[in-house]
């Protein structure tokens, strides 16, 4: 005689509806397991993304200032410098998702990427200018997204991104400081 297992599942959806509104405590624990749980930064499905934003002001974001492949640009009457040159983004594509009005954005890139702005919508005089060099074959991409009003961005490569990043208050700051722990300043490079 053969004896049959009778196996039940449920799900916590379903254990969550056992419980009854006079245990509050249950609820709210049958809610926290249902929650999508947490990546870990690991996890590259789990990708931050940065955000900028400039309105009426300046921003400059130089040397490793994010590991994020994704960033989320918005300024008004504004201007951004972006320095997209650091080893510690992640190896991919880089997706910039603007919507800029009436002011600039500065990307500093390493020689050979290629910058990709096919799916930017540019309203008035939008323009993305691009004449310090070209992209090389299998150089790592930048994905420009999103709306230009009456804006502008510029790219910039080599010699003439090191320049744009050694002519700000910012890379003074960080000679003095490297001066006194004894390295070589890393906002000039951030590859080195």
């Amino acid at each position: 005689m053969t004896t049959g297992t009778n196996i039940t599942t449920t799900s916590p959806q379903a254990e969550a509806g056992a419980t009854t509104a006079a245990d509050p405590a249950a609820q709210a624990t049958a809610a926290a397991d249902t929650a999508p749980k947490a990546t870990t930064a690991a996890d590259p499905a789990a990708e931050e993304t940065a955000r900028i934003r400039a309105h009426y002001r300046v921003v400059k974001k130089l040397g490793h200032w994010t590991t994020a492949r994704s960033l989320d640009v918005r300024a008004s009457r504004g201007s951004v410098l972006l320095d997209l040159r650091s080893p510690r983004i992640a190896a991919g594509d880089i997706e910039i998702q603007l919507d800029i009005d009436h002011a600039m954005v500065k990307l500093l890139v390493p020689n050979g990427a290629i910058v990709d702005d096919g799916e930017a919508r540019r309203v008035g005089r939008g323009r993305v200018k691009d004449w310090t060099g070209t992209g090389a074959h299998g150089g790592r991409r930048i994905l420009l997204r999103g709306e230009l009003r009456n804006a502008e961005v510029r790219v910039h490569r080599g010699g003439i991104a090191i320049l744009s990043a050694m002519c700000s208050r910012e890379y003074l700051a960080d000679a003095r400081r490297a001066r006194r722990e004894g390295r070589l300043p890393m906002i000039d490079d951030p590859a080195r």
